[in-house]
């Protein structure tokens, strides 16, 4: 497991830097060519612009953290972090996937790209304005600030048909495999999985749990018995296109939308809402991360801030490849027509 270090801002930037810069050396594949401050000198206020817009929206709705944390996960985990999220271009991107129904923060993208396009037209990527976005929303909520190096190029495609985000009821086995098919580790993941301290999901992720895990016809015998009734009047059973109802992820967090260490607290207590989540507690590695954190809550936000960093740079397109889109919605070809 990775030792994490008490570091200021700065540095934790130059650390990150200079394991990039041995790994070259080593011989390992070039790392993309993110910069620190990429548009310091074609847009020299952009990160202010956009912490601006976010801290504008996040009095309003505080909900907005864990609505652009998602956002980042369901965009780097397909194709990389490259804002086909975004696209709402042909008949079926991948906001419209199943796995990705209930996403939100999309009018405060377009905000901001608006904001930043009045002041430096055709600069700023809808990809970095996504990391910078999240970014600053999460730290308001209490997690910690983290370095986003910038210059991140737009994607062309979005198909809701390469969307493979796993299902919220696996096992950690399972659940490990994925992450690391994209380059993180079992930390990461652990680690990651703590952005469950806030927001909600939707009863069809709970209802196995409740009433028929694994087909047994009985609940999940691994939940808190107070849970389960809690749950069970939140989420009863539903026919086909009947309402589903929304239950937040950690009620200790709820309507607050605060970012804490109580995630892993009610892992230890049976009490997650999600089978990945109580998952954490049957692996090896993962228990002992689950007990740390619950313990310490400045080791969760480093080792936050550290996952956020790695998945923010997911088969990034830089340079040439890509575009900038004049709206995060559409590519540029599209738009033209």
């Amino acid at each position: 497991m990775r030792k994490m270090k008490c570091m200021a801002l700065p540095l934790v930037a130059l650390a990150l830097l200079s394991l990039f810069l041995i790994a070259d050396a080593a011989g390992a594949p070039p790392k993309p060519r993110l910069q620190w401050h990429h548009y310091r000198n074609s847009c020299r206020y952009a990160e202010v612009y956009v912490r601006h817009e976010v801290e504008l929206f996040w009095k309003k709705d505080k909900s907005i953290a864990p609505k652009l944390a998602r956002l980042v996960y369901s965009d780097c985990f397909v194709h990389g972090c490259d804002a086909s999220i975004l696209l709402d271009e042909g008949a079926n991107p991948e906001k419209k996937a199943l796995q990705n129904q209930g996403l939100g923060g999309f009018t405060l993208i377009d905000k901001i790209k608006t904001v930043l396009d009045s002041r430096c037209p055709g600069v700023v990527s809808c990809a970095d304005i996504l990391q910078l976005a999240a970014r600053d929303a999460l730290k308001l909520a209490g997690a910690p600030g983290y370095p986003v190096f910038t210059g991140r190029r737009d994607g062309m495609k979005s198909d809701a048909a390469s969307v493979d985000l796993p299902s919220p009821s696996i096992t950690w086995q399972q659940a490990l495999s994925y992450f690391q098919s994209k380059g993180l580790d079992v930390l990461d993941m652990t680690t990651l999985l703590g952005a469950h301290s806030m927001g909600k999901t939707h009863c069809r992720y709970v209802v196995d749990r409740l009433y028929n895990y694994n087909g047994s016809g009985k609940p999940d015998p691994s939940m808190n018995d107070t849970l389960l009734n809690t749950l069970r009047n939140l989420c009863p059973p539903r026919k086909k296109g009947e309402h589903d109802p929304s239950v937040y992820l950690d009620p200790e967090s709820g309507p607050h939308y605060s970012f804490s260490e109580s995630y892993y607290k009610r892992i230890l207590r049976h009490e997650a809402v999600l089978e990945i989540d109580q998952q954490l507690l049957y692996g090896n590695d993962t228990v002992q991360i689950t007990e740390e954190f619950a313990a310490g809550f400045e080791d969760f936000r480093r080792a936050f801030a550290e996952s956020m960093y790695k998945m923010g740079n997911i088969d990034v397109l830089t340079g040439n490849q890509g575009e900038i889109r004049q709206n995060c919605r559409y590519t540029n070809k599209a738009k033209s027509k």
